[in-house]
């Protein structure tokens, strides 16, 4: 049965669960809304069906599978990981999936805002305290392959994401932890090139719903496969 995954036409809180998918090999397919242009930002096009959906919370993304409709990124994250046993093998690789879950969440907000209110104001500050927060991942990832250990698991989709995004936002950040630039073309020689043929184009979409972000509208990071 084919999965279908709803979201915005960016990458956002998506990308990690399209990549995921790619990776597990999962059959989906995806619907796209679209928001309007300033000064109204409409987003009647969720809005409107979004009262019609016989969901618990309805909210995007949202993933269907058969009878099942998952809200919330980091929910849908853990459904599709436990249908492949990427959520962790041990207790200790188990706690460090958790940990890195919500970490990556906090790390995530603190970006979006600055991209969502004012980005030029907030910009030098944020760019100050970044290696401090680059440095607690880099401590935390250690001399491992992946975050939880020797095995991949879904939160390193999750953090391919960030990095990336923060690498398009400043491309020389990860320049003093080379473990998580280590990570970052492990990743992408595994999953990514993967990811690329099948979708025939490159990481897609804007990273952050455009008519609103003051930062990244459809900025793209060269990748060049190895």
């Amino acid at each position: 049965m084919t999965m279908k995954l709803a979201y915005w036409d960016i990458r956002g809180l998506a990308q990690p669960i399209r990549l995921l998918l790619e990776y597990t090999g999962t059959k989906y397919e995806e619907k796209f809304y679209t928001c309007g242009e300033a000064p109204n930002y409409d987003k009647s096009c969720w809005f409107d069906e979004k009262k019609k959906l016989e969901m618990d919370f309805p909210n995007l993304p949202h993933l269907v599978d058969g009878d099942r409709k998952i809200v919330q990124s980091n929910a849908i994250m853990r459904y599709i990981a436990r249908k492949h046993n990427l959520c962790g093998e041990t207790e200790d690789e188990k706690i460090r999936v958790d940990i890195l879950e919500n970490q990556a969440m906090d790390f995530r907000n603190g970006f979006v805002m600055m991209c969502y209110t004012d980005f030029e104001k907030m910009k030098p500050g944020y760019t100050e305290r970044l290696p401090e927060t680059l440095k607690q991942f880099s401590d935390f990832l250690g001399t491992r392959k992946w975050f939880a250990g020797d095995k991949i698991t879904f939160v390193d989709f999750i953090m391919y994401e960030l990095l990336d995004q923060h690498l398009m936002f400043d491309s020389k950040c990860l320049d003093d932890f080379k473990n998580l630039k280590e990570f970052v073309d492990h990743f992408e020689v595994m999953i990514i090139t993967k990811f690329i043929k099948t979708q025939e184009l490159e990481l897609p979409f804007p990273v952050l719903i455009h008519a609103n972000s003051k930062w990244g509208p459809s900025l793209r990071r060269a990748f060049v496969a190895q």
